[in-house]
């Protein structure tokens, strides 16, 4: 059900968090209680189609929010396992859907899901969503091929709205596992491509965990250096 009081505060084996952007209907589902992954199904009222950003898990909750719909896409944040363990059985009840990913990722997703990455992307590139579209913003750093997702249509909602993979949290970046110049690179990256470009009343929507907005985290970027993660 569609409601105006969206959190998306959703939990493993618990509902979805759906919200109504315009003409695009947004629904938040966790999957998998261990990793407890986010997966965004995008739904475009004007043409009926649909967009997965992360085929996580439980490709059978996943299937069932699709419904019978049209998915075009699947897109796949980074090459992490936890991210595309439903890939192939997605796609395989959807053949027509591409799947996207970063282009520096796209061998490794492949390797590991068995699936074709029919569209490799980078800067400038662009997802649509029936009648809307989602920019493709690169950061690399936690993965090489790490991308963000950016919703930015004043048709469609006053304020932008963006997927940020592992990228980016409430609270800080996401892993480097040690790797100081990878958390360089992120921390840079996230800091000059989203933060640099997006307002503050963007809301952002991340692979794990709750949401939150940028102004809210804008001034932790240099604790964010500091600490080292």
């Amino acid at each position: 059900m569609v409601t105006d009081t969206y959190t998306g505060d959703v939990s493993p084996g618990g509902d979805p968090d759906v919200r109504r952007l315009g003409c695009l209907t947004l629904t938040k589902v966790a999957v998998d209680p261990e990793m407890s992954n986010n997966c965004y199904v995008l739904h475009c009222s004007d043409t009926d189609e649909v967009v997965l950003v992360d085929a996580a898990a439980e490709p059978e909750r996943l299937l069932e929010l699709i419904g019978d719909r049209t998915l075009t896409s699947v897109v796949t944040t980074h090459q992490h396992w936890d991210h595309h363990r439903g890939l192939a059985a997605v796609t395989a009840a959807h053949p027509g859907a591409v799947v996207v990913a970063g282009a520096p990722d796209a061998d490794a997703i492949e390797e590991q899901t068995g699936v074709t990455v029919g569209r490799r992307v980078g800067e400038g590139d662009t997802v649509p969503v029936g009648t809307c579209e989602l920019a493709v913003i690169p950061v690399a750093g936690h993965t090489p091929g790490s991308i963000c997702l950016v919703l930015d249509d004043e048709k469609v909602s006053p304020t932008p709205h963006l997927f940020t993979g592992d990228c980016l949290f409430p609270g800080g970046v996401g892993a480097t596992f040690g790797d100081v110049d990878k958390f360089s690179q992120l921390v840079g990256e996230v800091e000059h491509k989203l933060f640099g470009r997006l307002p503050d009343e963007t809301w952002f929507y991340p692979g794990h965990g709750n949401d939150g907005v940028l102004g809210d985290e804008r001034p932790h970027l240099a604790e964010w250096r500091e600490r080292g993660w």
